[in-house]
């Protein structure tokens, strides 16, 4: 097996835990700790097979993940965000070099403002006295796809 090979079967490993986040986090609100778990530590083969060095390539990936980490859980603490979006969050830091991260967190951002209209607008209509919650790992999980596709399956653009 190629090293390529070996790439595409980890990214589409990632794809498929990202449908199912889309999948749980819509139907239970929850983002389950073994996805999150699977993620990370999936995260050094996708290193070995890309080649990345242990310094500066491996330290900077940890240090952007324990970042992420840091700020959104500050996001959790104020009761912004999940426990398990978090957790998501910086896993997927694991695998994106900091530009491409950027980008996941931005178009994040403007998923997850759509979302939040939508699921406004819905709860409002139907004028559901419970609580409003957001799936944002649906938000994570799509950017995360979207930023997959531009990254490393778009050879056109």
């Amino acid at each position: 097996m190629t090293s390529q090979t070996f790439q595409f079967m980890l990214l589409s490993a990632l794809g498929l835990a990202m449908l199912h986040a889309i999948w749980t986090d819509w139907r239970e609100r929850v983002i389950e700790n073994w996805l999150n778990l699977g993620i990370a530590v999936a995260a050094p083969l996708f290193w070995w097979a890309t080649g990345l060095t242990l310094w500066p390539g491996v330290a900077f990936q940890l240090g952007l993940a324990l970042l992420t980490l840091a700020l959104f859980t500050a996001l959790f603490a104020f009761g912004a965000m999940g426990g398990g979006d978090v957790k998501l969050l910086a896993a997927l830091a694991l695998w994106f070099p900091p530009i491409p991260f950027i980008s996941l967190l931005v178009i994040m951002s403007i998923i997850g403002g759509v979302l939040t209209l939508v699921m406004y607008v819905r709860h409002k209509l139907s004028k559901s006295e419970e609580k409003l919650e957001i799936p944002y790992g649906i938000a994570i999980a799509a950017a995360c796809l979207w930023t997959m596709y531009e990254r490393y399956l778009n050879h056109f653009g």
